[in-house]
């Protein structure tokens, strides 16, 4: 008995490791197979929204397509589809609609934009429907004089801006950029091309003010496809974080990240004074007042000479055009009357219509952006004074148009302050 009993007990530990190692197998299994489900769901995701938002193929095969037909031309055209020296990079595209890339031209960098159709949603296991494109090609039509062209263009430019004494001056500018192949005339093709590219807001914007040194240069266009100077440095400043852990990491923490990876002092204070300036531009400037509308970092860059760049244009509304859609909006309260991120207007209760004097002018919400990008690392003897320019300046309310004075003031004091510190240096 005793002796069967031993033998029983020998055998009891080798059969709970088997057991054991089988469950360990099991457990390894269970893993391999789940971590290569989440995998295959995750690249499905990522593979579905790559292909439904980089499209740059179908635009180029639209784009070179109206070209042969002789319906389009523009500067890029012959280097895009014939010679094929323009090339496509990189995907940047966040819209399907909206096709953005890297791209390169012979010796320039850049970043191309190209319109697409209505994007047509369809359920797994159904056949896609044709895209419906819209018909942006359709105008100035065949016989259309030189002069009549620039009447169009002139109204369209009046429309957007409002009346202006140098909207003719604009209206050449325009003319020139459309003289794609600098034969001296404007043919039916780059007219076309040229219309379409007026009928986007951020290429009208961009031509205003790149003069200026305020956005990337227009470098070549093709239809509505067109290429601008690529801005290296951006966004202005904050880290992009990813996905799941941005609900986890604290407003205020990341806020101070976001100031961690800058410039050193005296290049954001030359990098802030390129902000101040192109405020100071577009109040009351050339061809009007505008508004920027979202003041948030990833709409600005700079270059390798710390100069900034707007690189989104579509934060940018002229102040015709906000006045004519605030006047037209209906509201119950103020929270009813915004433009963009942050143009705010107060709501008229008796007439239940939005007012068209915006609360804040463009200054007060850039001073408010650079408040932490300039005071950390700031000079200890002129902290203190930037400090209090800048709280000053986020306290200016009201349209900048009803208080010249205080607003040139306080922009003047502003960036006399900050070029103090950095006009003896490289950086300047």
């Amino acid at each position: 008995m005793c002796a069967s009993c031993d033998s029983s007990s020998k055998l009891l530990p080798a059969t709970t490791k088997m057991a054991r190692i089988s469950f360990v197998r099991v457990n390894y299994l269970f893993l391999t197979w789940l971590t290569v489900l989440v995998g295959s769901w995750v690249f499905y995701v990522q593979y579905s929204a790559y292909t439904e938002l980089c499209r740059g193929h179908e635009c180029k095969n639209a784009i070179c397509d109206k070209y042969r037909r002789g319906i389009i031309d523009g500067s890029a055209c012959s280097s895009l589809c014939d010679k094929e020296t323009l090339y496509m990079g990189r995907c940047l595209s966040t819209l399907p609609n909206n096709q953005v890339y890297t791209g390169s031209w012979g010796d320039h960098d850049g970043i191309i934009h190209c319109k697409l159709g209505e994007v047509v949603h369809y359920e797994l296991g159904e056949e896609p429907e044709p895209r419906r494109e819209t018909p942006v090609f359709d105008k100035p039509t065949r016989g259309t004089s030189v002069e009549k062209f620039k009447e169009m263009v002139f109204n369209h430019l009046k429309s957007k801006l409002g009346e202006h004494a140098n909207l003719a001056s604009l209206v050449s500018q325009i003319l020139s950029v459309a003289d794609g192949n600098r034969d001296g005339r404007v043919s039916l093709p780059e007219a076309r091309s040229t219309w379409a590219l007026l009928q986007m807001d951020e290429v009208l914007l961009g031509l205003l003010l790149q003069d200026r040194g305020h956005t990337p240069r227009l470098i070549g266009y093709c239809g509505d496809l067109y290429m601008t100077e690529r801005v290296p440095y951006g966004p202005l400043y904050g880290l992009s974080l990813p996905w799941p852990l941005v609900s986890w990491v604290p407003s205020g923490l990341q806020r101070s990240m976001d100031q961690w990876f800058t410039p050193s002092w005296p290049r954001k204070a030359k990098i802030s004074m390129g902000l101040l300036e192109l405020v100071e531009d577009i109040f009351h400037g050339t061809y009007g007042s505008f508004l920027i509308c979202d003041l948030t970092a990833a709409h600005f860059g700079y270059t390798d000479r710390h100069e900034l760049r707007l690189t989104n244009t579509q934060a940018v509304v002229s102040e015709e055009e906000f006045r004519r859609t605030m006047q037209a909006l209906k509201c119950e309260t103020d929270a009813d009357c915004i433009y963009g991120a942050d143009c705010h207007t107060s709501c008229d209760l008796s007439e239940r219509r939005c007012r068209e004097e915006p609360f804040r002018p463009n200054l007060a919400k850039a001073c408010e952006a650079l408040k932490d990008y300039l005071l950390r690392g700031a000079p200890s003897e002129m902290r203190e004074e930037l400090e209090r320019q800048l709280y000053a300046c986020m306290a200016l309310k009201g349209n900048a148009g009803q208080m010249n004075m205080e607003h040139s003031l306080i922009l003047n004091n502003l960036k006399a302050l900050l070029w103090k510190q950095i006009s003896h240096t490289k950086d300047s």
